[in-house]
């Protein structure tokens, strides 16, 4: 059906573009357009990324059954995931640009000046004349802009993956319900450490598992459920504030520094590194993971690979509130941006070929091409079972020609698979349920020279302060005072140039 619609475009219009992730060598593509930007019938140069040691061959079974699911010829110039920050860069500085190019992540300053560079399609006036890009959600369409500009397809991710895990067989054993609330959350934090939930008579076990992330992950988590944004918000009268210097922030980091310093919290989360905090959940040390939702699966096997026998079971949260704060939840992948696919104006020069790329990119969000470049070929790679569950029964063949290309797709959600693993089910349906209320940050699109300079220290420092809070060796007021320093340490200044750029995308 996809064939048949493109070449009915074809016959239309007369021209063809493909989508690319990609860099390639010059300003025509493939076969010989004569230098007027792709034609029908060219081969399109693709470069994409691959986290894999090996690369499928060229014309191998799933760039061929691509090709016929789209009714058209692409080569893919493979990059190790290693070097593609490195090569990207090379290519945007010498302009060799390939039709279409994946560009990650948008908060990178190299990439955000490429894109306001005028070398890229604004493509959002072209999305509602498409099945599957129109129904790109509203939240990934706002992280993907730069500047109220969007220079490129989003790459689709899970919106908000985050969540509470708490151990269900411990709130059995203490006979207690499954919290929903940050007070009842507290609660549970306390019995966990003091009521012996796993029932062997020593004072072994600790409520909340947190770890040297904290301030970016578990933490900025906990604040937006009080309220607080993702690193910078929008106040009450309209304009871009750093949330970090929010009431509603700071009367998070009192709870939680409460919570800490009564013992409910592991006291060396501060150094603890994330395969030690996964050990410590494996071993039964801790009940309450503030983390993704996907995790659950996870600890689970870390703790049968540690022990067939340990009992273990866990109760998935996606509606933690707190107070009279309405369900929110701060996105941790800027609203489900994991990059965009920006088409060059220098290779596409027209309309007509704009719009045959953007047919390609929707092709390949319709569920028969996603369901090839993440399981393969029926039959070949995959079976299914009554249940719809996917089983890889050649999994070399799996790993050499399909896997490559699962980083290439431009959504990672058109379809979600059945699952024979405990958690994975009820795991991705609460994530997909917190779409509607996720919180992003306003500012992440826009342009900010201080912001580029000043904001990677200005964070390390509050992230710094956070810490020391935590640990009783600074008191809010100090807390207050280095957040007050950083105003004239460029915070000042980045606030000014976002509010600015800000009114401007916004007017």
């Amino acid at each position: 059906m996809m064939r048949r619609r493109l070449l009915a475009a074809v016959a239309a219009v007369g021209a063809l573009a493909l989508t690319a992730t990609a860099c390639g060598g010059g300003g025509t593509s493939g076969g010989d357009g004569g230098g007027e930007g792709l034609q029908p019938g060219d081969t399109i140069r693709w470069m994409s990324t691959v986290h894999t040691p090996t690369t499928p061959e060229a014309d191998g079974p799933i760039e061929t059954a691509l090709e016929e699911h789209s009714g058209a010829t692409f080569d893919i110039e493979w990059v190790p995931a290693p070097s593609y920050s490195e090569k990207i860069n090379a290519v945007l500085a010498a302009n060799q640009l390939a039709d279409v190019t994946g560009l990650s992540p948008l908060d990178n300053s190299a990439i955000r000046n490429a894109l306001g560079s005028g070398m890229f399609w604004d493509v959002e006036p072209y999305l509602s004349e498409f099945d599957n890009l129109s129904q790109i959600n509203e939240l990934t369409i706002d992280g993907a802009r730069i500047d109220g500009v969007l220079y490129g397809v989003p790459i689709q991710k899970v919106i908000a993956r985050y969540g509470v895990l708490v151990r269900q067989d411990w709130l059995d054993n203490l006979g207690l319900e499954e919290p929903h609330t940050l007070e009842e959350l507290a609660e549970v934090a306390r019995a966990f450490t003091e009521d012996d939930p796993d029932g062997n008579g020593v004072d072994d076990t600790t409520g909340i598992l947190d770890r040297a992330e904290s301030f970016q992950l578990t933490f900025r988590t906990i604040a937006g459920y009080f309220g607080a944004g993702d690193k910078i918000e929008l106040d009450e009268n309209g304009q871009l504030v750093a949330s970090f210097d929010t009431p509603a922030f700071k009367e998070a980091m009192e709870w939680y520094r409460e919570l800490y310093q009564a013992g409910y919290v592991n006291q060396e989360f501060i150094t603890l590194q994330k395969t030690n905090q996964q050990d410590a959940i494996a071993q039964g040390r801790g009940g309450i993971v503030i983390t993704g939702l996907f995790e659950a699966k996870n600890y689970m096997a870390l703790a049968e690979n540690a022990d067939p026998n340990t009992p273990m079971a866990w109760a998935l949260i996606n509606d933690m509130t707190y107070a009279d704060v309405p369900r929110r939840i701060v996105s941790d992948t800027g609203g489900g941006v994991g990059g965009v696919l920006a088409i060059s104006k220098e290779n596409v020069p027209t309309e007509e070929g704009l719009r045959y790329v953007l047919g390609f990119i929707d092709s390949l969000l319709d569920e028969e091409a996603f369901d090839l470049m993440t399981n393969g070929i029926e039959g070949t790679h995959y079976e299914l079972d009554g249940d719809g569950v996917v089983t890889i029964t050649d999994q070399t063949a799996w790993e050499q020609q399909v896997q490559p290309y699962s980083s290439s797709r431009p959504s990672d959600t058109v379809v979600t698979y059945p699952s024979a693993t405990p958690y994975v089910d009820e795991g991705n349906a609460l994530m997909a349920e917190q779409a509607e209320f996720a919180v992003i940050n306003p500012a992440s699109g826009l342009s900010s020279d201080a912001y580029d300079r000043s904001w990677s220290t200005i964070w390390t420092t509050v992230q710094d302060a956070y810490f020391q809070y935590m640990d009783g060796q600074i008191e809010m007021a100090d807390y207050e005072a280095v957040v007050e320093a950083t105003y004239s340490q460029g915070l000042e200044e980045i606030l000014t140039e976002l509010n600015e750029a800000y009114a401007a995308a916004n007017g």
